[in-house]
């Protein structure tokens, strides 16, 4: 079992998820804000961090990046919020960060997470804030490309690195276009990709993408995704 330090300001996510966790055999240390946050990881290396984005002091984002810049994430980071969007989900993949749970997290989610990222390698290697170098390109994922539209799409890359078959697994982007626009592209690709693989079933897709069933309706309304042809033995 593992040493899991779980960060948050708040004392009931504090309680509630060092009892989940406890429960499966870990070991729970807790801190509610970034100075202890730090002390914790100093004297105990923990295997792995949950951290809160939003909290007093410093917040989860900058805490994160500041210990890849001191090369200090030497442990998988899971990072939480009950505010987040896609493009601080995708800040937090790029700094380092091995998922993202939005509150209320479920009992299913977090435990999935968790397990994850204790049994899959860490990323270790992290740009410095301001660095222009593009990210190296690791076997089978999207190829990295200098800038910030590259950096979203190397941070969701994974998802796509895990499919090994399916329909349309690997696909290319124009990026010489609006970063929202270029973000909005490779998502409805992507989702497009999970709902073909799934045959259309919203249930699978939701537990496959970690999004709630009524926030992926939206996502997908949104992105103009059309969900009929993607049912089996659609067109």
């Amino acid at each position: 079992m593992a040493t899991i330090l779980v960060v948050d300001d708040e004392l009931g996510i504090r309680a509630l998820l060092s009892e989940i966790l406890s429960d499966e055999g870990h070991t729970i240390e807790l801190a509610e804000n970034a100075a202890q946050a730090r002390s914790v990881r100093e004297a105990l290396r923990p295997d792995l961090v949950l951290l809160d984005i939003w909290m007093p002091d410093v917040d989860g984002i900058s805490l994160l990046k500041e210990w890849g810049a001191n090369g200090m994430l030497t442990m998988p980071v899971i990072m939480m919020s009950g505010h987040g969007t896609i493009d601080t989900a995708v800040e937090a993949t790029k700094f380092g960060a091995c998922a993202f749970l939005e509150k209320p997290i479920t009992l299913q989610k977090l435990l999935r997470a968790v397990d994850q990222a204790l049994t899959k390698p860490a990323v270790r290697s992290v740009l410095p804030a301001g660095s222009s170098a593009a990210p190296a390109r690791s076997e089978g994922s999207v190829p990295a490309v200098a800038g910030a539209a590259a950096a979203g799409f190397a941070a969701a890359a994974p998802a796509l690195a895990a499919v090994s078959s399916g329909p349309q697994a690997e696909q290319s982007f124009d990026l010489d276009r609006p970063l929202r626009e270029a973000r909005d592209a490779f998502e409805k690709s992507y989702f497009e990709f999970h709902l073909a693989k799934e045959s259309g079933s919203m249930t699978r897709v939701a537990e496959k993408t970690g999004l709630e069933r009524t926030h992926l309706y939206r996502k997908l309304k949104q992105l103009g995704v059309n969900l009929a042809r993607n049912k089996r033995g659609g067109a």
